[in-house]
């Protein structure tokens, strides 16, 4: 039997379940110096099925401690996704002696009685003990709306203006904002979302989060977009930016304007942690598309999720806009560093795993970029178009895409140089490549199936010249004893 993680495109530094199906991220709490990631676990297959939380924790969001499962499906069916809060001020009166816990807010997804049609309502659970056991509230569920059917996700919040607490939830292809005291008493407070942003599929897994720009605050909601079949990149992930005052969020934005949060095809359902003590906002997505989430080349276990992503605010010459780069725990996997200075256009690779810091300066050329070669008839392209302003990536030829003919794809991205030049942060790992541009101000996260490592890094220049400012390589460490 193959050893546990040294499988054929095990990922080597992202998260991935010991085995079975994962999918989304839920519960995402620090507490007592521990961040927690709960996810969408069937322990029973490789494919979607009944649903539980899993469960892990992390001292730095990137060496990760398995623990048993969490949640389980009950009478009022399985887990579906959610969240976790610290309840400091005992609202809910789970506690004892006024001391804090956590409680995790997440949909019940059954039928309804002598029915197959879908029954989604949203109810509780409550530890005392770091997490690791949980009780679900006798009076489960807690908000119900049996006129909608799509009524799902929870994702709650302490907002101190008003001394409530805010649920964000995805309701058909609206977000449902209600408040609440003590958790479990829920009002509604408005609707968002009839006509703004994209409405190519179902809306799910909503965030919504203040970040600083200029001195000033500013809200941002972020919505999943389930895949409807008949768009070419599948589930995908938008963003608003706007105001909120405890009931109500605003777009900034007119309603035609679709703000993507990674142009990449397997980013999806990732929300942000809460309760993190040093002021980041940090982000995480289920590194998967549910176009072939359920046929992706992997037998033991199946899904993996992106790097931890710090978010911020800056201003671009199209407005405001949500900026991710990696969280600075990254450099706990960094090993040796290569500086590359004036050297030939193709670089052999000893390692697989790996950072890349390239800064191009646009010359004659009217494209460039560089490639990863794995194998024979195997590469990964990334690049920029100049004539277009484009970034792209290429896996057509990445390897294994016999699975699903919406894998192999050209993944583009609208996107300014910065003074002619181009910088770009790429993290491989053995089955995935996450770009990052010009201080994060674009991600691409795609998914690849290589038959073997990577091989060397082959520079290109498209009918003209490109200079090469800096080229640095990093080998990354496995974070899976």
């Amino acid at each position: 039997m193959t050893q546990r993680y040294k499988e054929l495109y095990r990922p080597q530094f992202h998260f991935s379940p010991e085995e079975k199906w994962m999918n989304d991220p839920n519960g995402m709490v620090f507490f007592n110096d521990e961040y927690h990631l709960f996810y969408q676990y069937h322990p029973y297959g490789t494919t979607w099925g009944p649903m539980h939380w899993g469960h892990a924790v992390s001292k730095d969001m990137i060496h990760w401690e398995h623990l048993p499962i969490a949640l389980f499906p009950d009478e009022l069916g399985a887990v579906f996704s959610g969240s976790a809060v610290v309840d400091w001020n005992n609202t809910t009166g789970f506690f004892d002696k006024n001391q804090p816990g956590l409680v995790a807010i997440y949909t019940s997804a059954g039928t309804y009685p002598e029915s197959d049609r879908p029954l989604q309502q949203q109810s509780l659970a409550y530890s005392k003990d770091n997490g690791r056991t949980w009780v679900k509230y006798q009076g489960n569920p807690v908000l119900s709306n049996v006129s909608i059917t799509d009524y799902r996700d929870p994702k709650v919040f302490w907002h101190e203006e008003t001394q409530k607490w805010v649920m964000v939830l995805a309701t058909g292809q609206t977000i449902t904002i209600y408040t609440s005291l003590n958790l479990k008493e829920w009002e509604f407070a408005s609707e968002f979302g009839h006509t703004a942003g994209s409405h190519d599929g179902v809306w799910e897994c909503p965030d919504l989060f203040a970040l600083p720009i200029d001195g000033k605050v500013k809200w941002v909601m972020i919505v999943s977009i389930g895949d409807n079949g008949k768009t070419a990149e599948g589930s995908r992930t938008q963003y608003f930016i706007g105001q909120f005052d405890g009931t109500t969020f605003i777009n900034d934005y007119a309603d035609t304007t679709v703000l993507w949060l990674d142009y990449g095809r397997d980013n999806y359902a990732g929300v942000c942690w809460s309760d993190i003590q040093d002021g980041r906002r940090i982000y995480l997505g289920w590194m998967s598309n549910w176009r072939y989430a359920n046929q992706v080349p992997t037998e033991v276990w199946r899904s993996a999720m992106t790097l931890p992503r710090e978010l911020s605010l800056a201003a671009t010459e199209d407005g405001v806009r949500l900026f991710q780069k990696p969280v600075a725990e990254v450099c706990t996997i960094r090993k040796e560093m290569k500086i590359y200075t004036n050297e030939a256009s193709t670089i052999p690779l000893t390692f697989s795993l790996m950072e890349i810091n390239i800064e191009f300066e646009k010359g004659s050329s009217n494209q460039f970029g560089f490639v990863i070669n794995h194998a024979e008839e195997e590469k990964t392209v990334i690049g920029y178009n100049v004539l277009e302003e484009k970034l792209f990536v290429d896996r057509t030829k990445s390897g294994d895409n016999s699975f699903s003919t919406s894998f192999p794809a050209i993944q583009e991205a609208p996107m300014k140089l910065n003074h002619q030049r181009l910088k770009l942060q790429v993290f491989v790992d053995t089955s995935s490549v996450e770009v990052f541009a010009n201080d994060g101000e674009i991600a691409i996260t795609s998914l690849l199936f290589p038959s073997e490592g990577s091989k060397e890094l082959l520079l290109f220049s498209h009918e003209g010249t490109t200079k090469v400012l800096n080229l640095t390589l990093t080998e990354l460490n496995s974070i899976w004893k």
